[in-house]
């Protein structure tokens, strides 16, 4: 592809008692006569960490180092302003973020990467699950993925399958296993791979996944060696507890349309799942809190079939009163217990599902949290469901944690339902309740979570811990549980002679592997306890997590990784971050200055004076604008349409909204609200009071407010007022005031800019001066353009489908199909004030709900910077 041909990729993974060292292997090869930039580009599973990243050109290896973020700040910044490329790991699909490093290679030179990533794979239903994201983009002459598996305690079933394996494909999967070793391969050839006899498409694009099972002749397995111990708890056979769920729904006007229709599509086949043993009832919230029944009911015949006609009458009405729905739910379960209405052997979850943001009744998350947290009083887990993007997922998750139940977002596609029934389906067979696992204090350190509210049917406990004594090389553990007819409880012992034995194949082991799974254990339990937590508690979490990072070279949140390449390469720097679900990542992408990364677009385009029109001419119809509090306009001249969206952030929030690492070009603004909340808003008016424009080449920063503009140029400041018509130039700076209007400002060979002062009376009770900036000649910054309006410099495509009339009749709703995403989207206008600064212009759109999502890429909190420079 453009002269850079791939040779080789090869995915070599290695699986010891369920975790996975996986390291893949690309090399490229430049065939052109001039230098050019090759791009190594995988998607990994968002469970895994990072844990080395190597690159090799013309035989030097340039390794990457793991750091606390700060430092690996310092260091990335100090390098990146010298060229182009980075690394990074971002956010990518529901089960995978995505890895990316480019560096320039010279005229028929190679390069080779490698990059190694370790976690510890899950067992759901009965089986664990590895998958590899296959997409090399190109034919490869030499490609392979090799699954080697070690499992002491014998295999017992394993399966191989890819979402892209056609009938031809099938046969070159080989699979073998026995006792405990498995092996699967798959190895196309360069015309296995064409999607036809003589394309140069490459039919490799999806996901290759392994499944398997260990043999269990006991309940559990334990397994020392040198100093540390996992223990594996998973009993089978034994009797399904009754359940007691409590479905809350919301029905907010927000869920209308689509996302109603697949809740009602999921609790249907929900309720063909529910044994006749257990109990449920529903309730929905939308601005007031409405019950099936007042109690929970018995899952015979006849009221499962009262609870379909149930279903298929729920509808969408009002605001979002979470709070009520949720707190009726606990006090229904409360209330069934105390009055001895659901077996006593039984298991209760609640199962929340909103898609929105409470704003009726208690809306303050905090105070949400501690009711709920007071009411449930650890009697049972509650399941937070997010619903697409324009949900506060943080608070979800961080509620779900405290009530020992976790948080799962559901994505607003063609499958949501199966999404939603899918959860249900990890949750719907209990098997034992209060579950502790009890290791001798006197003899065990740093231990992992040992205890568990429930165990389901085909998952797995996992607990790993140290020795205090490193040479103590033997462990008894008393297990707890209470199970359908009766308490579980049993004691197990292991010493490290067994675990030796069962592991005699050397060749299959990776390293200190029971070492390494305690601590990715550890790292992952660390984090998530510190979600909800705050204060010291959560410094301390945050340091051991560090430490633990650092210590074991694993990429988390906390950490980065810098890659450092030759001198002879521009002493380009890479860094790889670990985002995480839900978690506001804005620090992550101070560090990503000069990384193609997709992002949100936010342009500020204020009424551009009548004598600056000259300057829209060359393309009259690509901009990207926004005004007010904020509406955002991309225009997609291909389609002779646009795109608009809103976005909702809080006064002081600062935006990055341009960065070009390679003309050093970044534009930020900090959003101001009206002078006093308006309380009947749901949400307060924003617009830019002050925007900062820099080139770190040229050393140049230029802050506008509304009342005057300063540039500094190395240690020298000046400053002037909207009072003032001035026409500067100096070396790389050109500057135009026009007096109480707007400035013109071009920096350097990049684009150039036009910032618009909007006055408004000054005795105004709310609104307060702003500003808006607009963006001429977007094309001469570089393809590496990023930031809320940076990503939208780059071609964008978009298909309509399925027009039909929405809530309001002169908006008809529609679906969108861009980036891979299916939206729904509404038709309607936005004001573009740049030919007439006081009226403004409507200009024709299709709306894209909650804050652009889907057609940003990640969430808009992802840009938030700490300051404007």
């Amino acid at each position: 592809v453009n002269g850079i041909e791939i040779n080789s990729m090869k995915i070599d993974s290695k699986v010891t008692s369920r975790f996975a060292h996986n390291v893949i292997t690309s090399q490229a090869v430049n065939r052109g006569n001039v230098h050019k930039e090759v791009v190594f580009d995988v998607e990994l599973p968002k469970t895994a960490f990072i844990t080395n990243f190597s690159m090799t050109i013309d035989g030097v290896t340039y390794p990457g180092t793991i750091k606390e973020k700060e430092a690996a700040k310092k260091q990335y910044e100090k390098a990146v302003s010298k060229g182009q490329t980075a690394g990074l790991v971002k956010a990518s699909g529901r089960k995978t973020e995505k890895f990316t490093v480019s560096v320039n290679i010279e005229a028929a030179s190679k390069v080779t990467f490698e990059l190694t990533y370790e976690e510890l794979l899950k067992r759901q239903f009965g089986k664990y699950e590895m998958f590899v994201k296959v997409k090399p983009k190109q034919l490869v002459k030499d490609f392979e993925i090799e699954v080697n598996i070690f499992e002491p305690q014998g295999i017992t079933e394993l399966e191989a399958e890819g979402t892209f394996i056609t009938n031809d494909l099938q046969n070159i999967i080989k699979k073998t296993f026995s006792e405990k070793k498995g092996h699967i391969s798959f190895k196309p050839t360069l015309d296995q791979q064409r999607t036809c006899a003589n394309c140069s498409q490459s039919v490799l694009d999806g996901d290759f996944t392994v499944r398997y099972d260990v043999k269990r002749t006991t309940p559990d397995n334990l397994q020392i060696v040198n100093g540390y111990f996992v223990h594996f708890f998973a009993p089978t056979n034994l009797p399904k507890l009754p359940k007691n769920v409590i479905f809350v729904i919301d029905i907010s006007g927000s869920m209308s349309g689509r996302e109603i229709e697949q809740t009602r599509e999921a609790l249907l086949k929900i309720l063909d799942d529910i044994k006749e043993d257990d109990f449920f009832n529903f309730i929905l919230f939308g601005s007031e809190v409405h019950t099936w029944k007042e109690t929970l009911i018995k899952a015979t015949p006849e009221n499962l079939d009262e609870a379909r006609k149930f279903v298929r009458g729920i509808d969408t009405e009002g605001m979002t009163n979470l709070y009520g729905g949720i707190m009726r739910g606990i006090d229904m379960l409360n209330a069934a217990h105390e009055g001895n209405l659901v077996p006593k052997r039984s298991a209760s979850i609640i199962i929340m599902l909103t898609d929105g943001q409470p704003n009726v009744g208690i809306s303050n998350t905090q105070d949400i949290q501690t009711h709920v947290k007071k009411a449930i009083e650890g009697k049972y887990p509650l399941y937070n469901l997010g619903f697409g993007y324009g949900v506060d997922y943080n608070f979800l998750e961080k509620m779900a944690l405290e009530n020992k139940g976790l948080a799962r977002r559901i994505y607003p596609d063609s499958d949501a339902a199966l999404q939603l029934q899918g959860f249900y389906d990890e949750v719907s067979n209990p098997m034992l309740t209060d579950v502790e696992l009890n290791y001798p204090e006197n003899e065990i350190s740093d231990l992992t979570k040992t205890s568990f509210k429930h165990f389901y049917d085909g998952s797995e406990i996992v607990v790993a811990g140290r020795f205090i004594d490193n040479n103590q090389n033997s462990l008894t553990v008393d297990v707890r549980g209470e199970g359908a007819n009766d308490a579980l409880s049993y004691t197990t012992q292991q010493d490290a002679e067994q675990t030796a034995k069962a592991s005699q194949e050397q060749e299959y082991i990776f390293g200190e592997y029971i070492e390494r799974l305690w601590a990715y254990l550890t790292i992952e339990q660390l984090l998530e306890k510190r979600i909800a937590a705050t204060g010291e508690e959560k410094e301390n979490l945050t340091a051991d997590a560090l430490d633990l990072s650092l210590k074991y070279k694993f990429v988390t949140p906390l950490t980065s990784m810098v890659v450092t390449k030759p001198e002879d390469y521009d002493n380009q720097d890479g860094i790889a971050n670990k985002p995480i679900e839900g978690i506001d990542i804005f620090t992550i992408l101070l560090y990503l200055r000069s990384q193609v990364f997709s992002n949100i677009l936010f342009v500020c385009l204020l009424s551009a004076a009548p004598q600056l029109s000259y300057l829209y001419t060359a393309h009259p119809t690509w901009y990207t604008s926004v005004d007010g509090d904020p509406h955002f306009i991309i225009s997609v001249p291909q389609k002779e349409d646009a795109i608009c969206f809103n976005i909702n952030e809080n006064p002081g929030a600062v935006l990055n909204l341009i960065n070009d690492p390679v003309t050093g070009i970044t534009v930020n603004g900090e959003l101001i609200g009206d002078k006093r909340a308006n309380s009947d808003a749901k949400i307060q008016n924003t617009y830019f009071g002050k925007l900062g424009i820099a080139n770190k080449h040229l050393d140049l920063k230029l802050t506008v407010t509304s009342e005057k503009i300063t540039i500094q140029n190395g240690n020298e400041k000046t400053g002037f007022t909207w009072l003032d018509s001035v026409t500067l130039q100096q070396e790389g700076l050109t500057l135009i005031i026009n007096r109480k209007k707007n400035l013109v400002l071009s920096m350097g060979s990049g684009a150039s800019f036009v910032i618009v002062l909007h006055q408004v009376w000054k005795k105004h009770p709310l609104h307060q001066d702003f500003l808006g900036l607009y963006t001429l000649e977007s094309d001469k910054l570089s393809e590496q353009t990023h930031g809320l309006l940076g990503q939208f410099f780059h071609p964008i495509d978009f298909t309509i489908l399925e027009i039909h009339p929405g809530s309001d009749p002169k908006k008809p709703d529609a679906t969108m199909i861009v980036k891979n995403n299916e939206l729904t989207v509404t038709r309607g206008w936005q004001k573009d004030y740049r030919r007439d600064p006081q009226h403004g212009v409507d200009i024709p759109c299709w709306f894209v709900h909650n804050n652009g999502a889907g057609l940003i890429d990640g969430v808009h909190t992802d840009y938030i910077v700490s300051s404007l420079f």
